[in-house]
């Protein structure tokens, strides 16, 4: 005979402990999330750095000058002087506008919204 009276489901208490283990699971997981993302921005901005300090650096050296004024489109191509040397860079920069002077001695800064601060680095493109 079977036992009409049984009670098949989850208590209260089962669904709050899973509710309890979910949200315990996306705090932690949310921080680590948004460590990833900032570290790929950190590393675009300095592989674009590089870029542009190796074409200016290649400019200099062609050109015989010692500074370089350049422009950026806002889908992120470089224009001439700089632009046989690098096509394009990541867009959304602040920091150089549409565009900006490199020195062949100087520092330059690049920013960017999604990022923590702008970062500094020297006339090779290495952080400072």
């Amino acid at each position: 005979m079977k036992n009409r009276n049984s009670k098949k489901g989850f208590t209260l208490v089962e669904i709050m402990i899973v509710v309890v283990i979910i949200g315990l699971l996306a705090a932690m997981a949310i921080p680590a999330f948004q460590k990833v993302r900032q570290n790929s921005i950190h590393s675009k901005m300095d592989n674009d750095a590089r870029q542009l300090a190796s074409a200016a650096q290649q400019y200099f050296l062609e050109s015989n000058v010692t500074t370089v004024d350049f422009t950026v489109s806002s889908a992120g191509t470089i224009n001439a002087p700089l632009s046989s040397w690098v096509k394009t860079i990541g867009t959304g920069y602040t920091g150089m506008g549409a565009g900006g002077t490199l020195n062949a001695t100087a520092t330059f800064s690049i920013g960017h919204p999604l990022a923590a601060a702008a970062r500094t680095y020297n006339s090779e493109g290495q952080k400072q």
